[in-house]
């Protein structure tokens, strides 16, 4: 796997899916009122939202968000309590058998087998769905070279590396060329470089007009995704693109710098005006959502020559924390 794709690599990719992005605008995936309840326990209420063909649409939040029942159910593993989806005009609901040859899945756990090699395991995997094996003999050796595991077809997975086992996850997903995949957390554990060459990869197929569903709990990631939605306790709080997102937040921030800020974290924090005070490294992000009153709030600090002030852009993170204050006084 490369960080940086040729164009050879993309005309490979043409070649892996027979299919070419034509249309930007075109619906592939539709979620209307989708609710998942675990007895009175709400862990998926009434999300709605769209992807279009060829888009990179991160799904962000917390452990316990509800990413993964939301994932599951669209990938017909589970039975949805409400609502439904639609994939190219197919509902989940009612037409789970055309949903599931149309999309690739890669979930939390690997969902390889550790005795057999790396061809075997896509060998296996594309005999279930149907793929002939003409096909699938050619297929497999563009697939491992597609992923940067050439060298690798005749060794067992147990011998794989982390980052290896789920750059072969990601070809299991798309051995009988989908339409859309859905990728849960898929670089869990996995080093910043192969996550590095995981994303490129994404964005190489992603390019060719496949749709992509992944929910991720990295900053770096969700800033790589067409669109991106946060949720929190199951519902969705913010939905954009990272631009529009930030924007949206109407958050003042401001970076101070300087030694031993820990008392000034701690100070700040009772301070009315001031709505976020998060550690980055040797400084903190001091944010509020009125202008006037964080002003107010940090002006008695600013007069400290140790300290360091400077007025910056919110970050992504500056945003989500936000948004995490914020859910929990709604949902108390």
């Amino acid at each position: 796997m490369r960080a940086n794709s040729s164009t050879k690599d993309a005309n490979r990719v043409i070649s892996l899916f027979g299919h070419t992005l034509t249309d930007l605008k075109a619906v592939a995936l539709r979620v209307v009122g989708l609710s998942k309840y675990y007895g009175n326990t709400a862990a998926v209420s009434g999300l709605n939202f769209e992807i279009h063909e060829g888009e990179i649409f991160g799904l962000l939040g917390p452990n316990g968000a509800g990413k993964t029942s939301t994932i599951a159910m669209l990938a017909t593993q589970r039975q949805p309590s409400g609502g439904d989806a639609t994939l190219f005009g197919r509902s989940a609901l009612k037409e789970p058998y055309q949903v599931r040859q149309m999309i690739g899945f890669a979930p939390q756990e690997i969902s390889l087998y550790p005795q057999l090699t790396a061809a075997e395991n896509l060998q296996f995997f594309g005999r279930i769905y149907g793929v002939n094996r003409a096909e699938l003999s050619e297929r497999i050796d563009a697939l491992l070279t597609m992923v940067g595991l050439e060298a690798h077809g005749d060794e067992r997975v147990d011998r794989f590396s982390g980052g290896m086992k789920r750059r072969l996850n990601l070809a299991v997903s798309i051995v009988h060329r989908p339409k859309l995949i859905l990728l849960d957390e898929p670089t869990a554990g996995v080093d910043p470089k192969a996550r590095r060459e995981f994303w490129a990869e994404i964005h190489a197929l992603a390019a060719e007009g496949l749709t992509v569903l992944v929910s991720t709990h990295y900053m770096d990631e969700a800033e790589r995704c067409h669109e991106i939605a946060y949720i929190a306790y199951g519902e969705i709080l913010v939905r954009g693109t990272v631009e529009e997102v930030i924007k949206h937040s109407h958050l003042t921030t401001y970076t101070v710098s300087g030694d031993d800020i820990a008392p000034l974290q701690a100070a700040l924090d009772e301070k009315l005006g001031v709505d976020m005070v998060a550690p980055f490294g040797t400084s903190l992000h001091v944010s509020g959502r009125d202008a006037a009153k964080l002003e107010a709030a940090i002006k008695p600090y600013r007069d400290d020559k140790k300290y360091k002030w400077e007025r910056s852009e919110p970050s992504l993170e500056d945003v989500f924390i936000d948004l995490m204050q914020k859910s929990k006084d709604n949902f108390q």
